[in-house]
C-alpha cells in the first residue's frame, strides 16, 4: 500500500472515529449530567453507543466492505470493540481515582490513547482488512 493511500485510509477511519467519538460522549454527558447517571455508568454506555455508530460507519463507508459477511465482521468488531471498552472505562476509573482527574477530563485522555493506540490498528488490519 502506497504512503498516500494509507493516509488517505487512516484519514477517513479517523473521520468515522470522530463521529463516533461525538456520538459517546453525546450519550456520556446525557447521562451524567442530564440525568446524573454515575460516571462509569455512562462511560460505558456511551462508549457501546460509540462503537455501534463506528461499525456502522467502517462497514459501509471507509472500508467499503458491506460485501463480506456481516456476522463474521461484526463477531471480530465486537471482539475488539470489548477490548477498547474495557480499556475505556479502566484508564477513566484509573485517571479518576488514582490521579484524581476530573472524570470528564479522564473520558477525553482515555478516548485518545485508546483510539490512537489500539483502536485504529485492530479495526484496520483486523476486522476490516481488505
Amino acid at each position: 500500500m502506497s504512503l498516500k493511500r494509507f493516509i488517505y485510509s487512516f484519514l477517513k477511519f479517523q473521520a468515522a472515529a470522530i463521529i463516533a467519538t461525538a456520538v459517546d460522549f453525546g450519550v456520556y454527558f446525557l447521562l451524567k449530567y442530564g440525568i446524573n447517571k454515575w460516571y462509569l455508568l455512562a462511560t460505558f454506555i456511551g462508549a457501546i453507543s460509540g462503537a455501534i455508530t463506528n461499525f456502522i460507519i467502517l462497514r459501509y463507508w471507509v472500508s467499503k466492505s458491506k460485501h463480506k459477511n456481516i456476522t463474521h465482521q461484526a463477531g471480530k468488531y465486537i471482539v475488539v470493540s470489548g477490548g477498547s471498552l474495557i480499556l475505556n472505562v479502566s484508564l477513566v476509573y484509573i485517571f479518576t481515582e488514582f490521579f484524581h482527574s476530573p472524570s470528564d477530563i479522564s473520558k477525553i485522555i482515555a478516548a485518545i490513547l485508546v483510539a490512537v493506540s489500539y483502536n485504529f490498528i485492530l479495526q484496520k488490519y483486523f476486522v476490516f482488512k481488505a
